[in-house]
Parts: structure tokens; C-alpha cells; sequence
């Protein structure tokens, strides 16, 4: 017998997703799908197919990560349909940082910080 808690646990579990046609694809391990407006996540709008194609299964399929776009959505949070709660105001900062080349994570900065090119404009007057 399978107790409610079992079967809702397997039913959050992510095993393949699609980013297409406006729209967020999640399919589910219970066999369901689930889609979303692309439009909920603005970094997803915003990413090439290259980087909204990168995702990586996060806590056994129960959340999904975008490393290059940092973004993650929780499986529960798509069945809840719960969109992205980013401000206008952090999205403006993201973008900013995107256009002009910047480390867009702390990941990334670290990995800047020990970069030639970081220590080059470092040591610019």
C-alpha cells in the first residue's frame, strides 16, 4: 500500500523538460506533464536556446536549475502555478549585468575574480 505522503513525493519528481512554442514543459515521473507561459520566468525569455536547453535536475528531481540563466523553478511551485516572484527592479540588474558581460552569479564572479581579465582591469588607473 502507498500512503498519500509516497505518492505525492513521487509526483513532484521531474524527469524531462522542454523549453518551446512560448512554454515551459515539465513531464513528471507519474507520467504527467505540466506547462507554463514562458513568460513566468523572464530569464528563460531572455536566454538563448543553448542556455534554456542546459538544465540540471536538482534534490532528485524536485526542483530544475538553469545554471547559465541562474535560475530555479520547484516542481511544486509549477503544479501550485506559482510564477517567478523576481522583482522588476533584480530582473533590471540581471539584464544590465547580461548585456554587458558581467558575472551574472556569485559562481560566476568568483570565477571572474580569479580570470586574467578580471586582474587586467584591476589593474587599470
Amino acid at each position: 500500500m502507498t500512503s498519500s505522503v509516497e505518492s505525492d513525493t513521487r509526483c513532484l519528481v521531474a524527469v524531462r523538460v522542454e523549453v518551446a512554442d512560448a512554454h515551459l514543459r515539465v513531464f513528471l515521473a507519474d507520467g504527467r506533464g505540466i506547462a507554463v507561459p514562458l513568460s513566468w520566468y523572464p530569464r528563460l525569455c531572455h536566454g538563448t536556446s543553448e542556455e534554456q536547453n542546459r538544465w540540471e535536475l536538482l534534490d532528485g528531481g524536485r526542483g530544475i536549475s538553469w545554471p547559465d540563466l541562474d535560475e530555479d523553478i520547484a516542481v511544486r511551485d509549477l503544479l501550485d502555478g506559482i510564477p517567478s516572484g523576481e522583482s522588476a527592479r533584480s530582473l533590471g540588474r540581471w539584464l544590465q549585468a547580461r548585456k554587458q558581460g558581467r558575472p551574472l552569479t556569485l559562481y560566476d564572479l568568483a570565477a571572474y575574480e580569479e580570470s586574467d581579465d578580471f586582474r587586467n582591469k584591476a589593474a587599470l588607473p
